[in-house]
């Protein structure tokens, strides 16, 4: 089992963000974490007690967890700590501008031994285009004292594929991060969502798959290997196991306004907005998955990283084409796994089987 935490204030919104997050409800922080230590609370008692489950990973998102207080985090510590597995990975996503020493260190105090910086670049210019509120120097220092703090992992997100981004200038991006004591790399490709401020301005998106193999030929040669799509560790032991749990389809729990879980089958959605989230946290919409979709995004997430895809998922007119696709060098079956060559093909291989 896994828990999702959502904290979904931000000092400042960035121009591609689609998350649920807000700029301007900081006076709502108080009732928003009492609402969410309630759905906490009857999360933990239905799903993870009652069926004598435990939690195998902790992951603080949003919005921006660093806008709230560490304090405001130790009842919440308090909550989970008799339901976490002794190896739990618990992490936090921190913005360089908001994530000082002191919280970084109050953090790692309540048991977060993971950390993910919203970088997005170390070139000024860039971060500006991007909306963003910290500076390289911040992001750098950041990096730097949660080493100091002895963070576990600490991992580093930047963005490509930005109007004017070039192999060069992805380049100076990686060897500062490189340069630094990270664990794990994020690299991400810009996507334009409808509700941000990049929406309808489709010049700031570069679509080119050439430079995307080039990024992740070079993040390779310089020591991280590629374990998904966007994701890349210096060694098995950094891979995010919070990730291969939705990847590998685990139940999860989502708490807070906008999350989402994952139980029995079922997806929960919480009130999006704040205000009728603090009003109702008990409150969720419910999609039913049925076998055939579970099929479909096991086979989706399983091409899209280094975990495979179970050989006993396909039938026979899929397992015909699996095999053309072994002929063509594109996938390759091991301990009786089907396993994808190409991330960036994960979609289209996995569309041409099932379809």
């Amino acid at each position: 089992m896994l828990l999702y935490i959502h904290i979904p204030f931000c000092d400042s919104k960035c121009f591609y963000c689609a998350f649920n997050s807000y700029t301007d409800k900081f006076q709502l922080k108080y009732e928003y974490m009492k609402a969410l230590k309630k759905q906490l609370k009857r999360n933990l008692d239905n799903y993870v007690l009652k069926r004598d489950k435990k939690i195998e990973t902790v992951f603080i998102g949003g919005g921006t967890p660093s806008t709230i207080k560490a304090s405001e985090y130790e009842e919440i510590f308090e909550i989970i700590k008799p339901h976490l597995k002794n190896d739990v990975e618990i992490t936090t996503e921190a913005n360089p501008n908001s994530a000082s020493y002191e919280w970084l260190q109050s953090m790692k105090n309540l048991g977060v031994n993971r950390v993910s910086f919203g970088v997005q670049s170390f070139d000024n210019d860039k971060l500006k285009f991007l909306g963003r509120a910290h500076n390289s120097n911040s992001a750098i220092k950041a990096i730097q004292n949660a080493k100091e703090i002895g963070f576990k992992g600490i991992n580093c997100d930047i963005i490509y594929g930005v109007q004017n981004d070039t192999m060069e200038s992805m380049k100076k991006d990686f060897d500062t991060a490189f340069s630094l004591p990270i664990t794990h790399l994020s690299a991400y490709s810009l996507t334009i969502e409808e509700g941000t401020k990049f929406f309808d301005r489709s010049s700031v998106k570069i679509d080119d798959e050439e430079l995307s193999y080039k990024i992740f030929d070079y993040i390779n040669k310089n020591g991280f290997h590629q374990y998904e799509i966007s994701n890349f560790a210096r060694n098995k032991e950094s891979e995010s196991k919070h990730n291969y749990g939705y990847w590998q389809h685990k139940e999860y729990l989502g708490v807070g306004a906008g999350a989402v879980g994952y139980i029995n089958k079922q997806r929960q959605y919480p009130h999006k907005s704040i205000e009728e989230y603090i009003k109702n946290p008990l409150f969720f919409d419910i999609e039913k998955i049925d076998d055939e979709d579970i099929k479909t995004e096991k086979i989706l997430l399983g091409f899209r990283c280094s975990n495979g895809v179970d050989l006993n998922l396909f039938d026979e007119k899929e397992i015909v084409k699996i095999d053309e696709l072994i002929q063509y060098d594109k996938i390759y079956i091991e301990n009786d796994k089907v396993f994808n060559k190409n991330f960036l093909l994960a979609d289209e291989l996995a569309l041409y089987i099932l379809d």
